[in-house]
């Protein structure tokens, strides 16, 4: 049984959480080992996430201390493990949606975008979005394309102009 004290500091973590968080998930985890829950809470620190596991009214409470409306954990099923991402939106989310695919003890019951609650189905549809890495990649391999394509053109006028002058010089040698 937790004390009263250890109640206000878990509202408190999790409310501190919500106000740096930019993307959350929340998942039923019902029958998942020790080890895999580990093994989900490294991968999420590798990707500057976090999980957090907590009963939902304490949830709730944190939620509304957030500034939250219209969230109800109490509405979802099983336990309630919350996932916070903190840097990009999307990693996180995505190794959540990939452990659920490997243990299917794992349901996402919904989550948080843009401090909105959003249905799972949105929240495996942000799964499947490109990471921001990928997507600077992606930029960065757009604006680069043109730029090579001028260099090529210039390096060709340079190459026709060195073949005319060879040419010419070639036929006063002779």
């Amino acid at each position: 049984m937790q004390t009263r004290q250890q109640k206000e500091t878990i509202i408190k973590e999790i409310s501190d959480r919500l106000a740096k968080t930019k993307t959350a998930a929340f998942a039923d985890y019902t029958g998942i080992d020790v080890a895999k829950m580990t093994d989900l809470r490294r991968r999420l620190r590798d990707q500057d996430g976090e999980l957090k596991v907590a009963k939902k009214t304490l949830v709730d409470l944190a939620f509304k201390k957030a500034g939250f409306e219209g969230i109800n954990t109490k509405k979802m099923s099983g336990q309630l493990a919350v996932i916070f991402s903190y840097r990009d939106e999307v990693a996180p989310i995505k190794i959540l949606a990939d452990f659920a695919k490997k243990e299917s003890q794992l349901k996402i019951l919904g989550g948080i975008l843009e401090n909105k609650f959003i249905e799972a189905a949105s929240v495996l549809n942000l799964a499947k979005l490109p990471s921001k890495q990928e997507l600077l990649a992606n930029l960065v391999g757009s604006l680069s394309a043109p730029l090579s394509g001028i260099v090529n053109v210039l390096q060709g006028n340079l190459r026709g102009l060195l073949q005319v002058l060879t040419q010419i010089k070639n036929n006063k040698n002779n």
